[in-house]
């Protein structure tokens, strides 16, 4: 955003101060002089941002002189989490998944752009898909992505697909919008989306959309792991238990067209 575009209530402190905050959840802990390269800041400026932040209670300094994020931010993105009442609705239906078959077990929402990994429950293998909460992933290259985008409105998968860049991330990223159109499409009629090795070498899961009360396709369930684990053989029992609870908890948030 340049000068000329900038809104009249743009607050140029507050920016840099939390372009600190995202600087320092990207990289644990930061030196004043490393803030300072990073953001292009004087090191008195990224001092005083970070004295700041501490007097606020949101960055912690170390014995080292190094600076973190404190636990204050983890309680705000806890508050504000717990408003996606998804999480709480949808936890049992999670667990029952991962009784099922012993694996990850992932929530995503669509935030009209990429998936936002809500809640998860881990599999106990050493082997497996390690997805932290709350971060995000490209929707078509994911198993809880390509399956909410293969029920979009057109006008939107069609707004989607003309500004996402798709780059590799797996060995079997789709590359091209032509080929992703025709996938999505046989995710839809199959009612299932599988991410094999799209999104990371060696790992696979396996998808089902979660619709609202509205009809539209905002979250979706996964399970995830190693492809010495997910072989076609499991796949097809898995992708059966998956789309089952994912009707479930659909008609739960007052869905009444079970799979579409």
């Amino acid at each position: 955003m340049d000068k000329a575009e900038k809104k009249y209530y743009h607050i140029a402190s507050l920016e840099k101060g939390i372009r600190v905050l995202e600087l320092l959840a990207d990289h644990q802990e930061l030196a004043v002089s490393q803030v300072a390269r990073e953001l292009g800041l004087n090191r008195a400026s990224s001092h005083r941002f970070l004295a700041h932040l501490c007097d606020l209670g949101y960055v912690e300094r170390g014995e080292d002189s190094r600076y973190r994020l404190s636990l204050k931010l983890l309680e705000l993105g806890t508050k504000s989490a717990d408003r996606f009442e998804i999480r709480r609705v949808a936890r049992s239906y999670l667990q029952e998944l991962f009784l099922a078959f012993k694996e990850t077990v992932n929530l995503g929402y669509w935030t009209g752009a990429d998936i936002l990994h809500l809640d998860k429950i881990d599999s106990l293998e050493i082997l497996r898909m390690d997805t932290p909460l709350g971060s995000r992933a490209p929707a078509f290259c994911t198993g809880l992505g390509k399956i909410i985008l293969a029920h979009l409105p057109e006008e939107e998968l069609n707004s989607y697909l003309a500004y996402v860049e798709l780059t590799p991330h797996g060995p079997n990223t789709i590359l091209s919008a032509e080929s992703l159109r025709l996938e999505l499409m046989e995710t839809r009629e199959r009612g299932y989306a599988l991410d094999d090795e799209e999104l990371s070498p060696g790992l696979r899961c396996v998808a089902g959309p979660v619709f609202d009360h509205s009809g539209q396709a905002r979250y979706a369930l996964s399970v995830s792991g190693p492809t010495a684990r997910l072989t076609p053989r499991s796949i097809d029992r898995i992708q059966h238990k998956v789309r089952e609870i994912c009707d479930q908890l659909s008609a739960r948030l007052g869905h009444g067209r079970g799979r579409t």
